[in-house]
């Protein structure tokens, strides 16, 4: 990302071996869609809940959103003016029908009453004049109604069901549910719609190195992630039940691991097999089986995604943060947008579709060079961008780097190593970058952040060129 020859990045570490066997790290597409069919399947086992509407903004339909009465459930005016019988000039009675009053005696031929918007039309009227469109006289004797213009039949009346009827499919299971979803549902008459419950998940942080507050000192670090993940998987859906601080200590994790009630247990650091990573050890110890066990992927190879039994899982983040983040977008995110079974996380500004799903391994982001960079990518494609500098990449695995958008172009930021946070924190995305790195222009996969994010001044965060160090850590 810098003029010249870029740094060479070290090599993987050796496969070792470890108790439950032999360690071999899994592609990331592949990792990510395993994770979401273990969401998936443990998702069919899982009861829907009702909410009431005003709980159920950015959740999920459970099912088909279905109409509970015709809209509208009545003939109805679509304008101020007169409701009219038959042809005119019409006499014009002394009353008015008004929006949310019963409705006026039905119209003989001839006849006109004053209407608002959104009243019942009484019975015999044939179309609605718009008070613009008129002009009453005389003065003395009957009031008559003149038209200004032509009068058809059924002009501005709203016929019962002209929207939907009842019963109708006002949306499939599985949409999400914004503002303008919850005013349908409202007005086809729910109080409550059903969704897919929250998933319950327990975030366990281990490390004796960690302080809860004061600065760092002696050897001893703030801990970055247990402030960090547990808003986070909220923002992915989840229902945190608690936060909690291991330390170092095997039997106060498997105590931990095997009593909680969450649906997905997360922990930090001790995915390795360094002297006090006890993770591996403990999930044999609970019987867990492991459905990835490492990833292919920097920062954050060490990962891992492990059953514990039905409908229970545990995903094992690196104790680094941005490792950490790499693990949620990698494992954590796809299991429960699965779970909750969400459409997409929130589309960063200047992307082209949402992302959530994981990309299988048969469907590639296209190469830059057959789309420009404003091209649209098809329904159930990747969110992509090109990117406006080179990225150097690892040899063999994937790279997840942090980026920002800047007209129609996505730039690498700064502080992009496995231990620092400060250039996620001023990102829009992060950028999937295959092996071997990508090329300014290359067309790149990005992950979405669940949060709205907004483009950033020029002025903001410092992005690409960084120096060359910064770009040749891979752990």
């Amino acid at each position: 990302m810098t003029p010249g020859q870029p740094a060479t990045p070290p090599a993987p570490a050796p496969v070792s071996e470890r108790g439950h066997g032999h360690h071999r790290a899994t592609p990331w597409p592949e990792a990510r869609a395993l994770a979401a069919r273990a969401g998936a399947g443990a998702a069919a086992d899982r009861p829907p809940v009702r909410v009431p509407l005003g709980q159920a903004l950015g959740r999920t339909l459970a099912e088909p959103l279905r109409a509970l009465t015709d809209l509208p459930s009545f003939d109805s005016s679509a304008m101020d003016g007169w409701a009219v019988a038959g042809p005119g000039p019409w006499t014009v009675r002394e009353e008015s029908v008004l929006a949310g009053h019963s409705g006026a005696a039905a119209l003989a031929s001839g006849e006109a009453v004053r209407i608002a918007t959104g009243a019942r039309v009484p019975a015999g009227a044939t179309a609605v004049v718009r008070t613009e469109h008129s002009r009453t006289g005389p003065v003395a004797g009957p009031v008559l109604l003149h038209p200004l213009r032509e009068v058809v039949p059924g002009q501005d009346i709203r016929p019962r069901g002209q929207e939907c009827r009842t019963g109708d499919e006002l949306l499939p299971a599985g949409s999400l549910v914004g503002p303008a979803v919850l005013g349908l549902a409202a007005a086809a008459g729910y109080d409550e719609i059903a969704v897919p419950a929250r998933p319950r998940v327990e975030v366990l942080v281990l490390g004796d190195e960690l302080l809860t507050a004061g600065l760092p000192h002696e050897g001893l670090i703030r801990d970055a992630l247990g402030p960090m993940l547990g808003p986070w998987l909220t923002a992915l859906g989840a229902e945190v039940l608690a936060t909690r601080r291991i330390g170092d200590d095997a039997e106060a994790l498997y105590e931990a691991v095997t009593t909680s009630a969450a649906e997905l247990v997360v922990t930090t650091g001790g995915t390795a097999a360094g002297p006090v990573d006890h993770v591996h050890r403990v999930l044999d110890k609970a019987g867990a089986t492991l459905l990835v066990d490492g990833v292919k992927v920097r920062p954050g190879h060490p990962m891992l995604l492990a059953r514990l039994d039905a409908g229970r899982h545990l995903v094992g983040l690196p104790g680094n943060p941005l490792a950490a983040v790499s693990g949620l977008l990698t494992l954590a995110a796809p299991l429960l947008a699965a779970l909750t079974t969400r459409p997409s996380a929130p589309t960063p500004p200047g992307g082209t579709a949402p992302p959530s799903a994981p990309t299988p391994p048969s469907a590639p982001t296209a190469p830059a060079e057959t789309a420009p960079p404003s091209a649209p990518t098809a329904p159930g494609e990747p969110l992509a961008a090109p990117l406006r500098d080179g990225v150097q990449g690892h040899p063999h695995d994937t790279r997840l780097v942090p980026v920002v958008h800047r007209d129609g172009l996505v730039v690498p930021l700064h502080y992009n190593g496995p231990a620092m946070l400060r250039g996620i924190a001023a990102a829009d995305a992060m950028a999937v970058v295959p092996p071997g790195g990508a090329e300014p222009g290359r067309r790149v996969e990005l992950l979405a952040l669940p949060w709205p994010t907004e483009p950033q001044a020029a002025t903001a965060t410092p992005v690409s060129p960084p120096a060359p160090a910064q770009g040749a850590c891979f752990t």
